[in-house]
């Protein structure tokens, strides 16, 4: 007698267990047993995969929301906002993963081979969704296909240099950098990051060099074009303006459309350098085939949260705009950003390894 074993972790229904006799049992029967078998596996494994379409249960399990850069800055920042507000709300675990490197990719990369059960989503900013597919030869992951859930906040690289540089405006900035060629260094958050972008964007619109330094995530950026080992960085006010207001680095230029409420004197790089607009921004993804369902019960959520009194004081602190908006909304943007970057990518030659 000869019993057919099934993994105990996802067993079949016991009125589809049988056990095979070859001896006694002739082919024919043998063979409908067989079928039968295969037939109830594929019927259970398959209706046992699927997620709820209404997404009623969610969550009933830890939830892990992965930022793929150091802790510190605004992406991380705003992901342990929310893992705090959505923990509150259904009463589930939601755990923030920091996985840098590669100018986001890893930790991306992790994501979109996740289990698209939604218990494993992405919170960034836009290089690896937007940018980074152009930066790179190769990206062992495909932005296009990740799940949009939304935007949660928007916002505008600042210019900033270091107190020792004798320069108060961006046309004395562009005056230096052309009368030293490739002398002044510019930090960054890694290839690909905020930061790089705007930089050769702005090397590119004023016809200036200079030499880009990346680093792993905003912190030790930030730390260095404090210490002046930089001379210049685009920042972000989020995580730069006590500096700012302290004295310790001097805020040339906003990247906005328009000067800023919060700093009406600053004026905007596109006063000298007109149509340049270097916006910055946060959101959530899934991995391809994330249930919709799970991606609009995270897009009420982040809507829900950008509308407590208290989060938007944080936010104006840190001089980031809300945005929230539908998973459609949150593709579309993607798509129009993407098609910006690519181009000024293109322009100005940048690539990463």
């Amino acid at each position: 007698m000869l019993e057919v074993l099934f993994d105990s972790k996802n067993p079949l229904p016991l009125e589809t267990k049988t056990l095979i006799m070859p001896t006694l049992i002739c082919p024919f029967m043998r063979m409908a047993q067989y079928c039968f078998v295969l037939i109830a596996l594929l019927f259970f494994n398959g209706t046992h995969a699927q997620v709820p379409s209404d997404a009623s249960n969610y969550p009933n399990q830890p939830v892990k929301l992965v930022v793929p850069y150091p802790p510190g800055g605004g992406a991380d920042f705003l992901a342990r906002l929310l893992a705090e507000k959505a923990q509150s709300k259904w009463g589930q675990t939601v755990i923030v993963e920091n996985r840098s490197g590669a100018g986001g990719n890893v930790g991306t990369e992790s994501v979109f081979r996740a289990n698209p059960d939604g218990y494993t989503l992405l919170f960034t900013a836009q290089p690896p969704l937007v940018a980074n597919k152009s930066l790179y030869a190769k990206l062992n992951f495909d932005p296009d296909i990740m799940t949009p859930v939304s935007l949660m906040t928007t916002g505008y690289s600042v210019l900033l240099v270091h107190p020792k540089l004798p320069v108060n405006s961006v046309a004395e900035l562009i005056a230096y950098a052309k009368a030293n060629p490739n002398k002044l260094n510019y930090a960054s958050q890694g290839i690909g990051n905020a930061a790089h972008l705007s930089a050769e964007l702005f090397c590119s619109m004023a016809g200036i060099k200079m030499t880009h330094i990346p680093y792993k995530g905003t912190g030790p950026a930030l730390a260095d074009a404090l210490s002046g080992q930089v001379e210049v960085y685009f920042g972000e006010l989020a995580t730069s303006g006590v500096h700012v207001r302290a004295g310790k680095l001097k805020l040339l230029a906003v990247g906005s459309e328009n000067r800023l409420a919060d700093y009406p004197q600053v004026p905007t790089v596109a006063e000298t350098l007109p149509k340049y607009l270097a916006a910055v921004w946060q959101g959530m993804v899934g991995p391809p085939g994330m249930n919709m369902a799970i991606s609009r019960k995270w897009a009420s959520l982040v809507n829900e949260v950008l509308k407590n009194p208290d989060v938007l004081k944080k936010l104006q602190d840190m001089s980031m705009i809300p945005a929230g908006g539908t998973p459609e909304d949150m593709a579309q943007f993607m798509r129009e950003d993407r098609e910006r970057w690519s181009a000024v990518i293109k322009a100005s030659g940048a690539r990463a390894e």
